[in-house]
């Protein structure tokens, strides 16, 4: 029997890869409390940021649909959720028309912060955005060679919470810095349980992510430090003078611990499926705890 074919609102919903979009939010929503913190809080340049990672996590995704198809990482062999390009539910020229329009609306987004941060931003907008394609695309794709990680950490980390907190307070603090460590950290799991799902198809097709350059017990052990490192953060907070709420996120440590063993004893790309959504959830709940804890 036939599958049938998804309708064309769910076919682009699933491009734009839901699981992921928590890395968007997440950072906006800690930099936006902690500017609260500071009564510094700006609403509409908040939501710009939150417009602005948002579409740009989108495009990247749209991005990455596009390139891995053109350069053979998405292929029949691949386990997981069915990429809208490869499996010729969009047409390549489609998906690439897409990703430009949501990274000219994302752009056109941006240019509504400088009125809060200034010109800098452009340089900051336009880094993001380009990244975002050079990621799978260009001559020296970032996620073919080993770089993804420190993209993800960088954009969706250091630059998501320290721009969202600047744009509203005028100036990054320390408190920003090390709050976007822990959220850049656990924005880079995402990837790392994606990549280490795809190790066998990233290598076939010439993708030499981390966890193809130095393996999975390489992988595992990056997955474990950037949780135990995400999980001091509050202690480190608290010691400089937040109140002790600020550690609602040590709460999550039992959760992060089961995902640390779901990643370790994982036998099949099949049995990672359900981990890359769960590892999205736990950066959501990170950041709601932790945003809840600076707010107090």
């Amino acid at each position: 029997m036939a599958t049938e074919k998804p309708s064309f609102l769910n076919i682009w919903i699933a491009a734009a890869r839901p699981r992921t979009l928590p890395a968007a939010v997440a950072p906006v929503l800690v930099g936006t409390a902690l500017a609260w913190h500071e009564q510094s809080l700006v609403w509409s340049a908040a939501l710009a940021c939150l417009a602005f990672a948002l579409l740009v996590q989108i495009g990247t995704n749209f991005a990455n649909d596009y390139y891995d198809h053109i350069k053979g990482a998405d292929t029949a062999e691949r386990v997981g959720p069915r990429r809208a390009v490869a499996s010729g539910l969009v047409a390549p020229e489609v998906m690439k028309s897409a990703m430009m329009i949501v990274f000219m609306f994302a752009f056109i987004v941006g240019l509504s912060l400088l009125n809060y941060g200034g010109w800098p931003l452009l340089v900051v907008g336009v880094a993001s955005i380009l990244c975002g394609v050079a990621y799978t695309g260009g001559p020296y794709p970032l996620g073919y060679n080993g770089l993804g990680d420190i993209f993800v950490f960088i954009f969706f980390g250091l630059v998501a919470v320290c721009t969202t907190f600047f744009v509203q307070a005028g100036y990054v603090s320390t408190e920003a810095i090390i709050c976007a460590v822990g959220v850049g950290l656990l924005a880079t799991n995402i990837l790392v349980v994606n990549n280490y799902r795809d190790v066998e198809t990233d290598q076939r097709a010439g993708k030499r992510t981390l966890v193809v350059r130095f393996g999975k017990r390489f992988a595992r052990l990056q997955f474990g430090i950037s949780l135990f490192v995400a999980l001091t953060i509050p202690i480190h907070l608290m010691r400089m003078g937040f109140k002790p709420v600020v550690l609602l996120p040590l709460g999550l440590a039992p959760l992060a611990w089961r995902h640390a063993q779901h990643l370790a004893t994982a036998k099949t790309p099949e049995e990672l499926i359900k981990l890359l959504g769960d590892t999205g959830k736990l950066l959501a709940l990170y950041a709601i705890l932790l945003s809840a804890g600076l707010l107090a």
